[in-house]
């Protein structure tokens, strides 16, 4: 018997009982604004992952957090901004480049706020148009999301 367990965080165990299989759950956000153009974060080069890609603002889900309380938290820690009318866009699971489990949620969102004031994790940003995304050198889960925004 296998329990899923709804916003467990950052490593869920199996629950066959073998502990070297763990689930991490990340969340996404695509922010746009009115002209429709969407905010991609630049990797610093010491990123643990992907250093130098581009990205969207988000990142692991805290153990025992609301979904949506978590990508406000991620998206004002990345970004500074604050954002509203947080939809669902997509959710992907898969392997990632350390062979790792994920569950990706991303969700659109408009913005409160508009100073972008960045982390120590991303060193530039772009609001570019969504087909620009698909041009940079980023993830495939994100262009996937940014793919299904659109479409």
């Amino acid at each position: 018997m296998i329990c899923v367990l709804a916003g467990a965080g950052r490593s869920i165990r199996n629950a066959m009982g073998n502990n070297n299989q763990k689930i991490g759950i990340s969340q996404k956000a695509i922010l746009f604004r009115d002209d429709g153009k969407i905010l991609a974060l630049k990797r610093t080069a010491e990123a643990p992952s992907r250093p130098l890609h581009w990205d969207l603002p988000g990142g692991e889900l805290d153990y025992g957090e609301n979904v949506k309380n978590g990508i406000i938290r991620e998206v004002k820690e990345e970004t500074g901004l604050e954002i509203k009318d947080i939809e669902l866009v997509d959710v992907i699971s898969g392997m990632d480049d350390k062979n790792e489990f994920w569950v990706t949620i991303c969700y659109s969102a408009k913005l409160k706020t508009t100073n972008v004031i960045l982390s120590y994790e991303h060193d530039d940003f772009r609001w570019i148009a969504p087909s620009e995304f698909q041009g940079l050198q980023a993830s495939t889960r994100n262009k996937e999301f940014v793919k299904t925004f659109v479409f």
